[in-house]
Formats: structure tokens, sequence, C-alpha cells
């Protein structure tokens, strides 16, 4: 299996484990990943949180590592990667506001290459226009956003992903074996344990 080129957008506050997790994992089975945040460059560091669910209406937030870049946004060439991972978290709140993600977002779906998106990453989704006629999962508050972009919301168990098409998502770092496991079909990657 030759190793994909795999960009991963992500930003201050983003989620702890919906980036380190899927990092971590598609590195171990020998692809490429670049993480890369507008107005950052490689060896710039951005903060993470965790998301915990602990019984409260909403998911409890606390302070996360330190995430090193391993790429510079404004240098990437989107076309170059084979795929696109898109974290959760707060980031993707104001990720959305940058045109040049938006851009980027859509160039993988235009291309139809693999995608994956979880938890709060929808919202990203949702304002690239990408969602119209999809089926997606995302944190249950992310609801209106895939609803109001044209897209099907897939209520389905947090430890749960869904794939359609190109794209697969969940609803939040639980479902990190199917989600990365999802991911790697659609990336043509086969490991067996």
């Amino acid at each position: 299996m030759a190793g994909k080129r795999i960009l991963m957008i992500v930003g201050d506050f983003g989620e702890d484990y919906e980036i380190m997790v899927p990092y971590q994992a598609l590195l171990a089975v020998g692809h490429t990943v670049h993480g890369v945040c507008p107005g950052k460059k490689a060896g710039d560091k951005i903060a993470t949180a965790i998301h915990d669910f602990e019984g409260h209406q909403t998911y409890t937030e606390k302070p996360g590592h330190l995430f090193a870049l391993n790429a510079t946004f404004a240098e990437v060439d989107v076309a170059s990667y084979d795929a696109l991972l898109v974290p959760g978290g707060r980031a993707p709140e104001y990720l959305r506001l940058y045109p040049e993600v938006i851009a980027a977002v859509r160039h993988f779906f235009d291309a139809g290459k693999p995608v994956a998106a979880i938890c709060h990453g929808a919202q990203m989704l949702a304002a690239a226009g990408v969602l119209k006629g999809r089926t997606c999962s995302a944190y249950p508050a992310c609801r209106p956003e895939v609803e109001l972009g044209g897209g099907t919301y897939a209520d389905i168990p947090v430890d749960a992903a869904v794939t359609e098409g190109n794209l697969v998502s969940a609803p939040a770092w639980p479902a990190h074996p199917a989600f990365v496991a999802q991911f790697l079909t659609l990336l043509g990657t086969s490991i067996s344990l």
C-alpha cells in the first residue's frame, strides 16, 4: 500500500482527541498527515481542548495539549493531497470564516477525494456548501447546520460513524474506532490485526 497525503485543517481549541488520535493512527499505518492552520506556519503550535461527556446537557471543556503544526497553510497546494481530515471542537466555528479554508474544503468534494469530518467539523462542511443531498453525522448541537446546509443529519450513537460516498462522519471522539476504520477504507488502506 502506498501511503496517502492527508491534509488536516486545525485551529486553536480544536478537540484534542479528534486531532491527536486520527493523526497518530494515520501515521501509524503509513500515511502522511499535514496539520495546518490559517495564519500559522510549520512549527507553530495550536492549543487543544478536551471535551468530555459527564452527564451535563452538553460536553465539558478542559485544557488539552499543544499540537505542533507540521506544514504551513499558506504554502499548501490542496490539489497535491489525497484526502481531507476535519477535526471538531471549537476551531471549526471560526475556521469556516476563512475563504481559503472554504475553498480547500470544496476542492476535496469537487474532486471526489475522501473526507473525514467529526463532531463540529460539520460546521466547516456546511459553510462550504458541500452537504446538499448528503448524509452527515456531527455533534448533535450541529444538527441545525447540517440540515440548513441541505444535508440529512445522521442521528447515530456517539460511538458510531457513517460513510456516504467520499464522506465519513461521526458525532464525537468516542466513535474513533469506527470513524478511523471507515476513513482507512476510503483511503484504500487494509490493516490486519
